[in-house]
């Protein structure tokens, strides 16, 4: 892959930066995270498969999904606060099972190139820096990078 996928741990806010070029206009890119059946597709590490329980990728919607692998089961939920069509998706983030871990998230995707090319940039806060800590720790990086490669698949299909 030639676009590689940058996490930084802000280290004076609990908060997470993740930066990632894709090979494709904000359009293509954007709807790959609004239409709930190409998010399953590319969603997470490749070990996992997603349902999409609920996918209301819209200001005021929500979310529910479930990953699985084996016996082993994984849901999430959230709430989706303003969504502006190629260029912005504030959304929250949770864990089922852990109520006091919200992340807020901001998805901005930037034109690059002449519009051939996107820059997407999210930003995930949470309460504190073991929340952080622990978000990170669970996975996020092997989840991110191969979600997004899954996704540069996707893309190019």
């Amino acid at each position: 892959m030639s676009n590689t996928t940058e996490i930084h741990v802000d280290p004076e806010v609990p908060l997470v930066r993740i930066t990632r070029e894709f090979d494709h206009p904000v359009d293509k890119v954007f709807r790959a995270h609004t239409d709930p059946a190409l998010v399953a597709q590319w969603m997470g590490p490749r070990s996992l498969t997603n349902e999409m329980v609920r996918w209301d990728c819209e200001t005021g919607g929500g979310y529910v999904f479930v990953q699985r692998r084996g016996d082993e089961e994984y849901a999430f939920h959230g709430s989706f606060h303003d969504v502006r069509p190629g260029e912005l998706i504030v959304q929250t983030f949770t864990i089922d099972g852990m109520p006091d871990g919200v992340a807020l998230e901001k998805l901005r995707f930037e034109p690059l190139d002449g519009g051939t090319r996107t820059r997407l940039t999210t930003t995930s806060l949470v309460d504190s820096f073991e929340d952080r800590d622990a978000f990170v720790a669970g996975g996020m990086e092997t989840g991110v990078v191969e979600g997004y490669e899954r996704l540069d698949e996707l893309l190019d299909a």
